[in-house]
């Protein structure tokens, strides 16, 4: 997809930039921690939008992307990765291995959490340990599987009290084995980047039945990132202050506060100057029928790019038990009129859970068609009740999607079924899908670049909301874990792809492609890679007219 930029972009005036400082001194500080509308002017305050609020703020059990994101503003992972299987150090200084099995982590010598204790191996064990305890609740399971000793699962065999050969030779450096050889970019993106190591001395003293309401957990005071954590205002905002010992470097600017907000106000924020970048990336929207109107406001950047973020529909397979039902559902749904009158043509229709963004797509998977008489056919294939009314759970925040639901409803109602929309915030939409109250739900699905969705599609996948299962898929998921050959992977994920569309437990629907806003003012901001735009945060500044 061609980057757009706007071609009138233009430094804000003197004037503008004086009436920005008049209007920060007359504020004072504190109006601007209630969430006061502030000029871009402030070199020590960066402000950014968001339309998704954060689940929950536990570096193993937070399933949403928001929270995964502002979560890198304060915890670090062993590696970074600025661009698509590029890794770069972060608190490891190496990950390497001579025979794709067993591996060895040399830690940043200088790393220390934010109360000064030095970040050990023994952080790096016991974190890898907690989340592969089978008492433990993690969304981080997948990412350990690989380890020997770890079912599919990511929890420890049956017997097994910790990871075996996972060991901390000495305060910095950690060996590790996998069950088999297996992509070490596979392993570096889910085990290096993918996790947040724990500070042991500040977790391993709370039982495990209480991690999740821990006061570290919903008040994380001991991190390792480049910024540390002040408070979350809930559905208001996230206030974040450098971490003045960072052993990357201070950052340059002081404060960050992450303001959620209507992808509207967003947009009304960007142009008044109160936020100086959106997160883009499915969690910070700018709305697709604002483009226009972003790209005319003096003193912005604007790219559009494509996205790792796809929109899907997970079906409740023990509501909907056969294909047949299923299918109907997906051949019911217009997607077409959701890109072009709801995005403006700004948008994708996958036809699975990759985008174009992803070398592993199937480009030889067929569309899935819209065809109301064959939805209609397929019904009578299936014997679902056709008189009880379906419930879509849809999360609010994202409003094209909210309105996609609207178009989802008629188009269903029109082959015949009852549809009922119900509006929950995100974390609650994130609870029904775990527990499985939902009969359709709408979710945005954040891929990672290596192929392995064994945590959405797997039979015991933590983000497996369908739950769906079938022994040809698990095979294949098992097979694309176990081979190291990017060819040979891509051919098993083909593979893949076509039994999902069969089964159709997941109705693929849109990619909408990214609108990244920055004022001039911030040098730094969101990526073309928007998974690596964090990487060097601690960099970023802000000047003054």
């Amino acid at each position: 997809m061609k980057k757009q930029k706007n071609s009138g972009m233009r430094k804000w005036s003197i004037l503008m930039g004086l009436a920005a400082f008049l209007f920060l001194a007359a504020c004072g500080n504190n109006a601007e921690k209630e969430g006061a509308q502030v000029k871009a002017a402030s070199q020590d305050i960066l402000y950014i939008g968001m339309t998704n609020p954060p689940d929950n703020f536990s570096p193993i059990n937070a399933a949403g992307v928001s929270a995964r994101w502002a979560q890198r503003f304060f915890y670090d992972a062993l590696l970074d990765m600025p661009d698509a299987l590029t890794f770069t150090p972060r608190l490891a200084d190496s990950f390497e291995t001579e025979d794709n099995q067993n591996y060895t982590i040399k830690l940043n010598p200088d790393a220390n959490w934010s109360d000064g204790t030095p970040v050990t191996a023994e952080d790096v064990v016991f974190t890898y340990n907690l989340i592969a305890d089978p008492e433990v609740e993690t969304t981080r399971g997948v990412a350990v599987a690989s380890l020997e000793g770890v079912t599919s699962s990511g929890k420890l065999e049956e017997g097994r009290t910790e990871i075996p050969n996972l060991v901390a030779v000495d305060d910095k450096t950690v060996t590790l084995k996998t069950e088999t050889p297996v992509d070490p970019n596979y392993l570096k993106e889910f085990l290096a980047y993918g996790i947040f190591i724990l500070p042991k001395h500040v977790w391993e003293d709370t039982h495990k039945s209480e991690l999740a309401n821990a006061s570290f957990v919903t008040q994380p005071e001991v991190t390792s990132g480049p910024y540390t954590f002040v408070e979350y205002a809930k559905d208001s905002h996230i206030e974040l202050t450098a971490n003045p010992d960072y052993y990357r470097g201070e950052p340059e600017i002081k404060e960050v506060f992450l303001k959620i907000m209507n992808g509207t106000n967003l947009v009304t924020e960007l142009q008044s100057g109160g936020l100086h970048m959106n997160a883009s990336g499915g969690i910070g929207e700018v709305p697709t029928q604002e483009l226009k109107t972003v790209e005319a406001i003096e003193g912005l950047e604007v790219n559009v790019q494509p996205s790792l973020t796809v929109q899907m529909m997970p079906i409740n397979t023990e509501v909907f038990k056969d294909k047949y039902i299923r299918q109907a559902l997906a051949h019911a749904i217009n997607r077409n009129q959701i890109v072009e009158s709801l995005l403006g043509g700004q948008g994708e229709i996958v036809e699975s859970i990759y985008t174009s963004v992803s070398p592993y797509k199937n480009e030889e998977l067929e569309p899935i068609a819209y065809d109301p008489e064959l939805a209609k056919e397929l019904i009578t294939k299936s014997d679902f009740d056709m008189s009880q009314e379906i419930e879509i759970v849809v999360p609010v925040g994202n409003k094209v999607r909210e309105q996609s639901a609207v178009l989802i409803q008629q188009d269903l109602e029109a082959v015949g079924f009852k549809v009922k929309l119900s509006n929950f915030d995100f974390p609650t939409v994130m609870e029904k899908g775990r527990s499985g109250d939902f009969d359709l739900m709408m979710y945005g699905y954040a891929l990672n670049i290596d192929p392995d969705v064994t945590n959405y599609v797997g039979p015991e996948g933590v983000s497996n909301y369908s739950n769906y299962e079938n022994p040809k898929n698990t095979a294949l998921l098992e097979a694309g874990l176990a081979e190291t050959d990017p060819e040979k992977r891509k051919a098993i994920y083909d593979e893949a792809q076509e039994i999902w569309q069969d089964d159709m437990f997941i109705v693929p629907l849109y990619s909408a492609l990214d609108i990244v806003v920055k004022n001039e003012t911030l040098n730094g901001g969101i990526t073309e890679f928007w998974p690596g735009s964090l990487t060097d945060v601690e960099a970023w500044t802000l000047q003054q007219e």
